[in-house]
Parts: C-alpha cells; sequence; structure tokens
C-alpha cells in the first residue's frame, strides 16, 4: 500500500461489470484500519445463484496489505444490486466474534417503511435489528476509518436514506453525481425528489473543489473505460446535469424529463428485499431452501 497524506486514505476501486457498480476499499495506511463502501454479492437471476467471487479480489488486496476492517458502509439501499455487507461481515468475523460494523443511514427506517409492505416484510423485523445493520448514521455524523475523520453526509433525493461517506479528503459520493460526462442519479423511486438532490449536490459543492470523489456507478458512456474517480472541482466546471451555474428549475425539468424516460432497474426485486436487511437472504423455509418474492403487478 503507497503512502498518503495524513488526510488522504488509499482508496482501492473494484468495477463490477455485470451492475455498473463500484466497490471501494479505503484504508488509513497509518493504522492499516480500513472500510468498505457499498461491496455486491454476485447474483445470476436466471439461475438465482449468489457468490462472493466479485469482492475476492478486494478481500486478497486487503490481507496482503495488512489491512484490518473495521466498516462495512452502504450509501443508501441500493435497487440495482444485492448488497455483499452482511456475507463480508460474517466472513470478517473473527473467533472471538468482532466483526466489521454494518453501518447506512437511519433513514432506511423511512425506505423500509414504503416497500415492507410489497414484500409482506414483519413489523416485528425492523431495519436496525442487530442482524442487518450495527450502527444507522445520523445526518452528519462524524466517525473515523483508524486515525482519518469521516462523515456521514445526507444526500437524499435518489432516495430518501441517500449518504455521501467524506473520508479524509475523499468523498464516497453514493447514488448522487456520477462521473462528469453522466450526470446525476435518477429521482423517480418512490422517496425520490429531484429538487432534493439538486440541494444534496450544492451541498457537496462547497466542499474543498481539490476533493476527491469516488462514484457508487460508471457504465462505460460511449464506450470508453468505466471510471470512478473525479473532484469536486470537475463535476461544478463539468458535470452533466448541474455545473456550479446551474439552476435548480433548470436541473429539476431536465432531471424529471430523463427520468420519464428510464426502465424499472433489472434487479430492482431481488435488490431491495435483501438491501433492506443489510444484505441479509432470507431464512430458510422448512426444505431448506431460501426464497425471493416476486410481487406481480406492482411495480
Amino acid at each position: 500500500m503507497p503512502p498518503a497524506t495524513a488526510a488522504a486514505p488509499h482508496v482501492s476501486a473494484f468495477h463490477h461489470r455485470d451492475t455498473g457498480t463500484w466497490t471501494y476499499l479505503v484504508a488509513d495506511p497509518a493504522t492499516r484500519a480500513a472500510a468498505i463502501v457499498d461491496p455486491v454479492l454476485d447474483f445470476d437471476p436466471r439461475s438465482g445463484r449468489t457468490g462472493l467471487d466479485s469482492v475476492a479480489p478486494l478481500l486478497e488486496r486487503a490481507a496482503a496489505d495488512g489491512l484490518r476492517i473495521d466498516w462495512l458502509l452502504e450509501t443508501h439501499a441500493h435497487a440495482d444490486h444485492l448488497s455483499a455487507a452482511h456475507a463480508l461481515r460474517e466472513r470478517l468475523r473473527a473467533p472471538d466474534g468482532r466483526a466489521p460494523r454494518l453501518a447506512i443511514g437511519r433513514r432506511i427506517g423511512e425506505v423500509r417503511r414504503v416497500f415492507a409492505p410489497l414484500f409482506g416484510l414483519s413489523d416485528e423485523e425492523p431495519a436496525h435489528r442487530p442482524a442487518a445493520f450495527d450502527h444507522l448514521f445520523d445526518d452528519d455524523e462524524g466517525f473515523a476509518v483508524g486515525a482519518l475523520p469521516a462523515r456521514a453526509i445526507p444526500v437524499p433525493g435518489h432516495t430518501q436514506d441517500s449518504l455521501a461517506y467524506l473520508i479524509g479528503d475523499a468523498l464516497f459520493a453514493g447514488d448522487s453525481l456520477f462521473m462528469p460526462d453522466s450526470g446525476t442519479a435518477r429521482c423517480d423511486f418512490p422517496g425520490g425528489d429531484a429538487a432534493m438532490l439538486y440541494q444534496s449536490i450544492q451541498r457537496l459543492y462547497r466542499l474543498p473543489e481539490a476533493t476527491r470523489v469516488f462514484v457508487c456507478h460508471d457504465y462505460g458512456k460511449d464506450g470508453r473505460e468505466p471510471a470512478c474517480e473525479t473532484t469536486i472541482g470537475a463535476q461544478k466546471r463539468g458535470n452533466l446535469h448541474v455545473r456550479a451555474d446551474t439552476d435548480e428549475a433548470g436541473f429539476v425539468a431536465l432531471r424529471e424529463a430523463r427520468d420519464r424516460t428510464l426502465a424499472v432497474p433489472a434487479l430492482i426485486l431481488p435488490s431491495l428485499q435483501v438491501n433492506l436487511r443489510g444484505g441479509a437472504l432470507p431464512e430458510p423455509e422448512a426444505n431448506g431452501v431460501r426464497y425471493l418474492k416476486l410481487p406481480l403487478d406492482q411495480l
């Protein structure tokens, strides 16, 4: 692991090509403490098979660098991929029971209230139960990755529970800002709001322009290779949807028009019913088989 300045984590990025998702291994070089941001569980909707092949290179990198994973950070309850956070917490659990803390924003409860009836999730199974999330971040709550200061910044708009994590000089933007040539995240999910996303992005644009920005998704626009890193300054100067001089009304009109053309995410139904539980798969039924529900005629 190369050296970094006192406020700059070392960031390793891993791309999940099937879903266009970036997962990050964020390490403090001074203490070798680390966090994993938005890990992806492999899922084949045709066969129903799940796996951890896509996070194997991340685990190999962490082991090679002698890192201790302290946090598993979800930016929000994703609708386009299944989270590997729960599986990783169990994989990384020490013999004495210690494990990385699995965390998300406190507004996961609001998202759960919207979608729990769709999947018949029990009121007795709250989203914050120990088997799901170990910690629910309040807005702008501070924490640390080793000696690196960190903060959970609320960025609602794409979803109600969306967070960005500022760790040292690195911002993990979740589904708010994409790479400058790809604009911003959609806002047409229940609880989503384009005006709210605009205000969230203005909050991010108040960060120093040199702040590194790591996006949650990139699909290789116009045939380029998928990219993950930019800066606040580059976003303010050149984001396709919202530059520093873009007004709210113009952004909302553009974002809402764009959203009307978008299809429902292919994995929204399996993703939400797993990710509302922190990536925990449903318990096996009496025959030993786990099942996901497929609500008909609801979306």
